[in-house]
């Protein structure tokens, strides 16, 4: 499903979090040209779930505070582009040593900080963002170890 790697074309992520039982029409129609979708979590309603899976690409989801499906993991680690990606709700105390980047939700607000070696990114909220921020998702481009981060308005 997508586009190989191997062809060193750039794989396309949709990175969302916080849905909290909404799923908006524009994310559906932005998600489809994905070759994956990255769920930080607080999905809340399972079926938002679903319809990120009849997209068609590859979904991945790690439970966050607000999801009671204890069958989702907590973290997820990822290889991508000889890149690795932590995919965790809420964001760790302190940066972790295995890591290239970690992606997170959990506090509303977009997030492109580094600390020492790990970037840490954050999409925002689909659906009720904090302190100002419009509500957003992200694509994340990884090709040749290398990636772009772009935050997506959903307004």
């Amino acid at each position: 499903m997508g586009r190989l790697e191997a062809k060193g074309e750039a794989l396309r992520i949709f990175v969302l979090a916080d849905t909290h039982n909404r799923f908006p029409e524009r994310v559906r129609e932005i998600a489809k040209d994905a070759d994956e979708i990255w769920h930080l979590g607080d999905v809340c309603m399972e079926t938002i779930l679903e319809e990120l899976r009849a997209i068609g690409p590859r979904v991945t989801v790690v439970r966050g505070n607000c999801d009671s499906n204890y069958e989702w993991p907590l973290v997820v680690d990822l290889v991508r582009g000889g890149l690795k990606f932590r995919l965790q709700h809420v964001p760790p105390d302190h940066s972790p040593n295995d890591v290239n980047v970690v992606l997170h939700g959990h506090t509303h607000v977009p997030r492109h900080e580094k600390h020492g070696n790990v970037l840490f990114l954050n999409p925002g909220c689909v659906t009720r963002p904090n302190r100002g921020s419009p509500p957003s998702a992200a694509w994340l481009e990884i090709a040749d170890e290398k990636f772009t981060w772009r935050l997506v308005p959903l307004r």
